[in-house]
């Protein structure tokens, strides 16, 4: 009886023939994503608000060909111009200070505020603002959670201890409180660090507010994950060939908190443009005349009773956001995990 070499292996080319060979070797090369591509496929409410999300986006990165239609920037101001709406012509504010409801026409298309500025084109401009700093902030986020989660997670000890309690100590602040305090002493004074400036009136000021909030909420998750990874066959492997603490970081725990990162961060950017529309309305955001979503809420609210589009009309955009984005983000979070229970506190 002769032993069979294991390094020989049988050619079945004329068992599976050229179609058997492709499957073959199609299901040879599915990767570790490829069971979460097919659930996410499958979750059809999941690409259906993923889609809303990137037409909102669209429409955001739209704004200025809408205002070149409608003939005005989102800061000019049409307090004594008059339209015609259906044949006869109305003044885009009345005397009393009412402003024009939607018309439905490419001028005024969703109204005008108490100052006479095109609601609908503000919207489109106060969109590119709340997503450029929602999307930016969680980037920042994103970065320091990675960096401190990592660093506490494989060093452990004093290393562990410091950033834990630091963390704990943002804990204990309800985000929103946390950032209408650093809102409010950074708007007035601006930011100084060394030979980094940033005057008080800068949509850097928010941004980076938000992305400091949030880090707490993926550094603890991030910090578990890193302590269970380090303990792994993987990484002992590196280690026993030398690889240092860094290399094992970037190149063997890194790529896998990719999918922990990839399931808080839709999570992330809709928890983010809330704070900021918050911040804003509380005027610790984007300061005037910058149009955001809570800048816009926060105008409107003044009104309320004799123009509610004003309140309705960018409320709505923010609810759609935020919704499009949980409920993709819960999406991912399944395909990627089905056991995983993942929520983003705030």
């Amino acid at each position: 009886m002769s032993i069979a070499d294991p390094s020989v292996q049988p050619d079945l080319s004329p068992v599976l023939g050229d179609r058997g060979r492709a499957e073959a070797a199609a299901a040879a090369g599915i990767g570790a994503w490829a069971p979460a591509v097919r659930r996410l496929r499958r979750n059809k409410a999941a690409l259906i608000f993923g889609a809303l999300f990137f037409v909102l986006v669209a429409l955001a990165l739209a704004a200025p060909l809408w205002a070149q239609l409608a003939d005005t920037t989102p800061a000019r101001n049409h307090l004594s111009d008059t339209i015609v709406v259906d044949g006869r012509p109305e003044q885009v504010v009345t005397l009393d200070g009412v402003p024009i409801s939607p018309t439905w026409q490419r001028k005024f298309f969703l109204g005008a505020d108490s100052n006479g500025r095109d609601v609908a084109v503000r919207l489109l401009y106060g969109a590119r603002n709340s997503l450029l700093i929602g999307i930016t902030a969680s980037i920042i986020t994103v970065l320091l959670a990675v960096l401190l989660g990592t660093l506490a997670g494989y060093f452990r000890g004093w290393t562990d201890a410091i950033i834990s309690r630091s963390l704990e100590v943002m804990w204990a602040f309800p985000a929103l409180l946390l950032g209408v305090a650093l809102g409010v002493s950074l708007a007035l004074g601006g930011l100084r660090i060394g030979p980094l400036e940033i005057e008080g009136g800068s949509k850097w000021i928010p941004t980076l507010i938000i992305g400091v909030v949030y880090v707490v909420y993926l550094a603890r998750p991030i910090r578990g994950r890193v302590l269970s990874l380090r303990e792994k066959e993987f990484v002992e492997a590196a280690r026993a060939q030398g690889a240092g603490p860094l290399r094992i970081m970037f190149s063997e725990l890194l790529p896998n908190l990719a999918s922990t990162i990839l399931v808080f961060f839709p999570l992330l950017v809709a928890n983010a443009i809330l704070l900021e529309a918050a911040l804003s309305f509380l005027g610790a955001g984007v300061q005037p005349p910058e149009p955001s979503w809570g800048t816009m809420l926060a105008e409107g609210v003044v009104l309320l009773s004799t123009a509610p589009h004003l309140t309705i009309v960018p409320g709505l955009m923010l609810v759609l956001t935020v919704l499009a984005l949980n409920v993709f983000g819960d999406g991912v979070r399944d395909a990627l995990d089905p056991r995983a229970k993942v929520r983003l506190e705030h």
